[in-house]
């Protein structure tokens, strides 16, 4: 009898542990399951890349923290002492007996006087108007047209004294002395359209994320604004039509100008190089292969607005004097963006125009930083991030570069040393994807971390006899 009640406890606390452990790897079983369920990127999706230390120079992005903004007043011309006439101009021109005509039984009608417009810089001229039609010439009764195209008002004065002289319309010198006056400067027609003056203003630099957090400017209007501004003599030039539409280009706005000459605009002439270049191209090389890029349009002058330092600007002083016609082109920069995945809350954020933006720059842009603890919504997911949090922050960032061509480089910061370390904190250029990821050990160690913590209080709830 005495084994027998021996015999029943010992199959009573054998059951009683087999029960226990049982509950343990149900536990162990259920939290491995939900750690698998948050993500485990970096052990069931590795991502291999090239150091960022050891990133090839043809991989790096150019600095443009020391560019130097150009000289606004390279953007403007300098008027000439005297103004000179072309066509277009409206001269005031009086001459007594002439214009107008008058008997010599009658005295002479006073020259009429005309007052220039509100905003003109002209003093009130005397005469009748007299236009230079499009060859330079004026044409005065009873004399062939005058040739006055680049000459100052004096010499017009002169040259008509002198033709009425020589013609012996007029033979008293001491008589003939005509008024000639500028009534009004010639203008010209100049098509100005700015991508940077859209609906938004100056745009947001933040980037559009899920939860609410950023908010890429997505109610500015890109179509563009578009002008047509008359500019007087001597101020059509990129400055003037630059503050008559809006001023300088904004931060929406590329570091360049582009002007469009309508005089040496050619449309077929340039579709038809098109076509040739690419054809002379697949004929030559593999079909497959990638085209080299286009040749720049020699109708199109591109004017940099920011320059390396000791660079003299390559455009001459009479590039930058606008004909009838011509158009400015502020082309917007709003494809320059990077993009935030995997433990980085997914968006699209605006690369700064004029400074450089390093890869721990675009984390706290982003939202996050180098030492973040726990994922933030992202893909990728956790192993320690149970319940929401992590105990070892993330220590690995991919940047997915394009590269000619449509390819592509992966690119491995190593967070910890981008700290101490400039190799690491390369920079971030258009249509980078930045990915944020936990290391394998950072994995292993936050989820024993969270597993020792999620035993140690169910321990705790039981009063430690582990039942």
């Amino acid at each position: 009898m005495s084994q027998d009640r021996n015999t029943t406890p010992n199959k009573e606390t054998m059951q009683v542990t087999i029960a226990r452990w049982m509950r343990r790897l149900t536990c162990s079983g259920l939290i491995a399951l939900g750690s698998l369920s948050a993500g485990c990127a970096a052990l069931t999706q590795p991502l291999n890349g090239i150091p960022a230390r050891r990133l090839p120079p043809q991989f790096l992005t150019q600095s443009k923290n020391n560019l130097v903004p150009l000289d606004p007043s390279r953007l403007a011309q300098e008027p000439p002492r005297d103004y000179l006439l072309d066509e277009g101009d409206i001269l005031g021109i009086y001459i007594e007996g002439i214009m107008p005509y008058s008997s010599p039984d009658r005295p002479p009608e006073p020259p009429p006087v005309h007052f220039p417009e509100r905003d003109s810089m002209l003093d009130p001229s005397l005469g009748y108007p007299v236009t230079v039609i499009n060859d330079g010439t004026i044409q005065l009764p009873l004399l062939e047209p005058i040739k006055v195209k680049g000459l100052t008002i004096e010499q017009v004065r002169d040259l008509i004294r002198k033709y009425y002289l020589d013609a012996k319309i007029l033979t008293d010198a001491n008589q003939l002395r005509p008024i000639v006056t500028l009534m009004k400067e010639r203008t010209y027609n100049i098509v100005v359209v700015r991508q940077d003056m859209g609906a938004g203003g100056a745009g947001n630099q933040m980037g559009s994320g899920m939860g609410g957090r950023g908010g890429f400017n997505l109610g500015s209007d890109q179509s563009a604004s578009g002008s047509m501004i008359k500019l007087r003599a001597y101020q059509n030039d990129v400055l003037n039509a630059l503050m008559a539409s809006g001023g300088l280009p904004g931060v929406n706005a590329k570091n360049e100008i582009k002007i469009l000459r309508a005089s040496k605009a050619d449309q077929r002439k340039r579709d038809a190089f098109v076509q040739q270049f690419y054809q002379q191209y697949y004929c030559n090389q593999d079909p497959c292969g990638c085209a080299p890029p286009l040749p720049d349009d020699p109708s199109i002058l591109k004017i940099p607005l920011r320059l390396p330092p000791g660079i003299v600007p390559s455009f001459r002083p009479e590039d930058i004097v606008l004909e009838e016609g011509d158009i400015i082109y502020i082309e917007s920069r709003e494809a320059e963006v990077f993009y935030t995945g995997g433990l980085l809350q997914g968006g699209q954020f605006m690369i700064p125009r004029d400074y450089d933006l390093d890869v721990l720059g675009a984390l706290a842009l982003a939202g996050s930083g180098v030492s973040s603890v726990g994922a933030r919504g992202g893909g990728g997911g956790t192993m320690g991030g149970i319940g929401g949090g992590a105990f070892v922050p993330p220590g690995a960032l991919f940047v997915l570069r394009k590269t000619p061509c449509d390819g592509q480089i992966t690119i491995e910061v190593d967070l910890a040393k981008a700290n101490v370390d400039p190799r690491e904190r390369i920079l971030v250029q258009p249509g980078d994807i930045l990915i944020m990821r936990y290391k394998p050990c950072e994995e292993v160690l936050n989820f024993g971390v969270a597993a020792l913590f999620l035993y140690g209080f169910q321990y705790a709830l039981r009063g430690g006899n582990g039942n």
